[in-house]
């Protein structure tokens, strides 16, 4: 299993930080874990969220990560692919690879933000087809020759798109993964899942099954989940720590992802848990409720290690951590990072 970090840039009220300070923290914490070992650091795109993710073009700090690391991947993910242009994503794609020596991993979705659609021009009931073409002119862009494409969407004759990507053949792909049939969809395009953190590990669990059965590549496939995570030397610490910043990180996210995960329920309905988890997530989401179903990990070692299992045991190759939800104070995120790289990883080689 991998370890990597996960990146919202949150500005939570709570720690009157401004954003300015916020950018600054998760560029020393990517500094911080290139040191330590981990794998890749991710930065997700969202809009208009104010306080719960002020990460809006995350390509540009990842430019500015790239710069300060050496061993480190960093992730683009998601881009949201109905929000831009597809020769637009090339470019800059190509750029942040030759940036990072290499080391770009590039995860794609359709996002489910209607105010995000709405301000960009972009028509949700044509967003599969989107993301087709527009995954289809960027498979393309990668084989470095004059790219010509004819869909319904978009019209590309012999167009040279430059820069030309680093890796060999690409870099690592990955898609959100959130309905059931996104995984059908990712194993047939061949691409790495990413799932969480709103969705708990009982759906995703079932999920994994799936993209697994669905899986014909001769390379094992790639299944990240993002959760929450603390790990301290005490945990009663940990938890006490916790509670509120997670609380927080959690609410806001199910304030916007919740309309999407009721959607999803009728494809859940044979699990038995789905009816708790209705039933509970109406009372409010806070630390317990997040750590019950996978969607947080929090403890000590022991603790954490014994929680990790799980998803280790169930095919996950790469955990995606967001080390104190994004709102915790920096000087523990970075003692729970510190401790977690030192006891918890090479329990997992």
């Amino acid at each position: 299993m991998r370890f990597d970090l996960f990146f919202e840039v949150a500005v939570p009220p709570r720690r009157g930080l401004s954003e300015s300070q916020a950018y600054a923290e998760t560029l020393d914490q990517i500094e911080l874990a290139d040191r330590l070992g981990y794998g890749c650091a991710w930065l997700v795109e969202h809009h208009f969220l104010r306080g719960y993710s002020h990460a809006s073009k995350p390509e540009l700090l990842l430019a500015a990560a790239a710069a300060r690391t050496r061993r480190i991947r960093l992730g683009h993910a998601i881009i949201p692919l109905p929000l831009h242009h597809p020769v637009h994503l090339a470019e800059r794609i190509a750029a942040l690879d030759i940036l990072s020596s290499g080391r770009l991993e590039v995860g794609i979705g359709r996002g489910f933000s209607p105010r995000e659609y709405a301000v960009f021009g972009a028509d949700p009931g044509a967003s599969r087809e989107v993301v087709e073409e527009s995954l289809d002119i960027l498979m393309q862009s990668f084989a470095r020759r004059p790219v010509t494409y004819h869909g319904r969407h978009f019209r590309i004759d012999a167009l040279d798109i430059l820069p030309h990507v680093l890796q060999e053949p690409h870099p690592p792909m990955w898609t959100a993964a959130v309905s059931p049939e996104t995984y059908d969809w990712a194993a047939a395009r061949r691409l790495g899942v990413l799932a969480g953190p709103f969705k708990p590990w009982f759906m995703v669990y079932h999920d994994i099954g799936r993209y697994r059965a669905a899986w014909r590549e001769a390379a094992p496939p790639r299944i990240g989940m993002t959760v929450g995570m603390l790990c301290l030397g005490d945990g009663q610490r940990a938890r006490r720590l916790a509670k509120d910043p997670f609380t927080w990180f959690y609410r806001e996210l199910y304030r916007a992802a919740l309309p999407v995960l009721e959607r999803l329920y009728p494809g859940y309905e044979q699990l038995r848990e789905l009816g708790r988890f209705r039933a509970l997530i109406k009372l409010g989401v806070d630390l317990g409720l997040a750590d019950a179903f996978g969607l947080a990990v929090v403890g000590d070692p022991t603790e954490v290690r014994a929680k990790i299992g799980r998803y280790a045991d169930a095919g996950v190759t790469h955990l995606l951590c967001a080390f104190g939800a994004g709102a915790l104070e920096a000087a523990v995120t970075r003692e729970s990072m510190e401790l977690f790289a030192r006891v918890v990883m090479p329990a997992f080689p």
